[in-house]
């Protein structure tokens, strides 16, 4: 008889655990849908409805903070639907309040189904605000020993901030607003580079296809001096003077330095 009852006793602690965790995915499933997905059972609504809209507001606060040009182009009812159902059907893979926007983002791409009335750029201009966010956060993992902030930018091997990120859209996604809202991409794509400065300000700026040449070259590249990298683009335009290109791209290499774009050149 004694070991039966310990045996109860042992039990019942697991049976409390179960149902607590029970109640949690149902407390966790009427938040996150609450039309459909009934509230667990003995909680008054008026607490349950606390819980509905903290925990949705929080959410859609810091969506609609890292992407305002996308919320302020969006009516009421088509920005909150999306947000809900991003809610409703995405299971973040971190804790991080930080990382809600790179999750809806995900989502944006991967998981939602496009609808009739999206907008043609609405992934492109989320990522285009996502990134200023990304790149305040980022960790600038340069090391100065390396680098040579005052090198000979023709002479040397130039080499990128890790606080660049240069991409390129169908859209010209820096340009759009309640004022300009375009229905088909433009007659070319747009390149922009989102950097963050010495001043931990994240700035963007447009550039032209040399820059953005320029700026893939000098990404992936250990060995090549600055003049090298020029030659090379000018070979690639078939330029009939690689002078031409060399200056010109100095000039340009000097103004990303200043903007803090390039770091500077690679230690010798």
């Amino acid at each position: 008889m004694r070991m039966a009852t310990r045996r109860t006793t042992r039990e019942r602690p697991v049976a409390t655990q179960a149902d607590f965790i029970r109640q949690q995915y149902a407390f966790a499933a009427h938040i996150r849908d609450p039309q459909h997905v009934p509230a667990p059972a003995g909680i008054e609504d008026r607490r349950m409805g606390i819980y509905r809209e903290l925990f949705y507001n929080n959410v859609e606060g810091f969506i609609s903070g890292t992407f305002p040009v996308l919320r302020e182009i969006h009516d009421d009812d088509s920005w909150h639907r999306m947000v809900r159902a991003y809610f409703r059907g995405h299971h973040a893979r971190t804790p991080l309040f930080l990382e809600i926007p790179r999750e809806f983002l995900t989502w944006l791409h991967d998981e939602r189904t496009p609808q009739a009335d999206d907008l043609p750029f609405l992934y492109e201009l989320a990522h285009y605000e996502w990134a200023e966010l990304a790149l305040t956060i980022a960790e600038d993992t340069t090391d100065p020993d390396s680098i040579d902030p005052d090198g000979e930018l023709l002479a040397g091997i130039p080499r990128l901030s890790p606080l660049v990120w240069h991409m390129t859209y169908a859209f010209p996604v820096h340009k759009i607003g309640p004022d300009f809202i375009p229905d088909t991409p433009g007659e070319s794509p747009t390149s922009l580079v989102v950097y963050r400065d010495r001043h931990d300000k994240v700035c963007f700026m447009e550039i032209n296809p040399v820059t953005k040449r320029l700026l893939e070259i000098i990404e992936s590249n250990e060995t090549a001096t600055g003049r090298e990298i020029l030659a090379r683009i000018a070979a690639e335009m078939a330029h009939p003077d690689p002078d031409v290109v060399i200056n010109g791209g100095l000039e340009i290499m000097n103004n990303l330095k200043q903007k803090d774009i390039i770091a500077g050149t690679y230690k010798q």
